[in-house]
C-alpha cells in the first residue's frame, strides 16, 4: 500500500471527480478532453489505488460502488478546492486586507512619500499597518530573506534577483538659516567650500558627492560635524546659525518651510539622486503587494512630481543669477 501512495498522482482526484458525476466512462472522458481507452487506463488505476470498483457495470450503465458514494462529495470538495488555491488571486479588496507591510526606507522618504502614503493607506486600507525601518547598512538582505517587503530611496548594491523599479529624480540643495552668511551675496564654490558643513550619513561617513565635486574645482570643505538623519540634521541648522546642510529637495521642501530654514541651488554640478523601489520577485504576484506598490508611485507623483521652486529670501530669478 505504502508503495502505491508514494506514486498517486493527484490529478487521479480530478478524473475521479469526473467518473462519479458522470458515472460513464465515455462521459467522463468527454469532460476531461481525453480519449476513452485513456481515462480507462486512468479508471484502472484509481481502482488500484483505494483498491475498491469504483464503478461496477449494471446493464447498459455504470453504478458508483457504496464507497465511491460515501466518497464522491468529499472529491468534489478537493477538486474545487484545488481549483481556487491554484486561480489567480485577482484584486484584492483593501478594505479588508489584514497585513503589516515593513518599508525600508531612509528618514527623508519616509516623512515625504512615507507620510502621503499613510494618507492613503488609512483611507482605503484600515487594517493595514506600515512598518518602516531605517536603511540598513549592509547589502539589503532583508529583501531575500523576507525580512523587509519592500524598499525606497536611494539604493545601494541589492541581490541580482531583486527587482527595481525608478521612482523619481531629486537634487540636492543647501539649507541653512535665513540669518547665515551664505544666505546673501553672491554664491561661489569657494564660499560653500570655506563654511562649516554638517554631513549627512547613516553609516558616519566624512566624504560624499559633494567632496568629489569640490575636488574637481580644486576645494575642500571641513565637516564640522556628521549627523545620521536628515531629521538630526534639519534640527541642527534650525539652532545653529554657523552652519549649513545639504538636502534632497523635492523629499525635505515641507520640512524646510516649516522650521523656517531658507535653500540655495548649488554653484556646481551633483549628480542627480536615482529613487527607486525594490521587492523580492516572490512578491510580484501578490495582489496586496501590488496594490501596495501602486499606492506607493501614487504617493511620489502627489508628492515629488510637483514644479516647485526652492525658497530663498529674494525670489527665484535673483536666485537664478546670483547663483550661475
Amino acid at each position: 500500500m505504502r508503495s502505491v501512495h508514494a506514486k498517486l498522482d493527484l490529478n487521479l482526484l480530478i478524473a475521479l471527480d469526473a467518473l462519479l458525476e458522470e458515472c460513464s466512462v465515455t462521459a467522463a472522458a468527454d469532460r476531461l478532453s481525453v480519449s476513452e481507452p485513456a481515462m480507462s487506463r486512468t479508471l484502472g488505476r484509481i481502482r488500484k489505488v483505494l483498491e475498491d470498483p469504483v464503478l461496477v457495470r449494471a446493464g447498459h450503465t455504470m453504478q458508483p460502488t457504496p464507497r465511491a458514494v460515501a466518497m464522491r462529495s468529499e472529491v468534489r470538495a478537493l477538486v474545487q478546492r484545488a481549483r481556487t488555491v491554484l486561480a489567480p488571486a485577482g484584486h484584492p479588496d483593501p478594505g479588508s486586507l489584514t497585513r503589516t507591510f515593513t518599508i525600508s526606507a531612509n528618514d527623508a522618504m519616509v516623512t515625504s512619500v512615507g507620510d502621503h502614503l499613510l494618507t492613503c493607506v488609512e483611507r482605503q486600507a484600515p487594517r493595514v499597518t506600515l512598518r518602516f525601518l531605517a536603511e540598513p547598512p549592509g547589502d539589503h538582505a532583508g529583501l531575500r530573506d523576507g525580512g523587509i517587503d519592500l524598499q525606497m530611496g536611494v539604493l545601494g548594491p541589492l541581490a541580482p534577483e531583486v527587482r527595481t523599479e525608478s521612482l523619481a529624480t531629486d537634487h540636492t540643495v543647501m539649507v541653512m538659516r535665513p540669518d547665515h552668511p551664505l544666505a546673501t551675496g553672491d554664491l561661489t564654490a569657494e564660499r560653500v567650500a570655506d563654511a562649516r558643513h554638517i554631513v549627512t550619513s547613516r553609516r558616519g561617513r566624512l566624504r560624499g558627492p559633494l567632496d568629489d565635486a569640490l575636488a574637481a574645482l580644486g576645494l575642500r570643505r571641513r565637516a564640522a560635524v556628521v549627523a545620521p538623519t536628515f531629521a538630526a540634521t534639519l534640527l541642527m541648522l534650525a539652532n545653529r546659525h554657523d552652519v549649513i546642510g545639504f538636502f534632497p529637495w523635492r523629499q525635505y521642501r515641507t520640512n524646510v518651510r516649516t522650521l523656517g530654514l531658507v535653500t540655495r541651488e548649488l554653484p556646481f554640478a551633483l549628480p542627480p539622486l536615482q529613487l527607486s523601489l525594490a521587492w523580492h520577485p516572490r512578491d510580484d504576484a501578490d495582489p496586496a503587494h501590488q496594490w501596495l506598490r501602486s499606492r506607493i508611485r501614487d504617493s511620489v507623483q502627489a508628492v515629488l512630481e510637483r514644479d516647485d521652486t526652492p525658497t530663498h529670501p529674494w525670489g527665484a530669478d535673483r536666485l537664478g543669477r546670483r547663483s550661475r
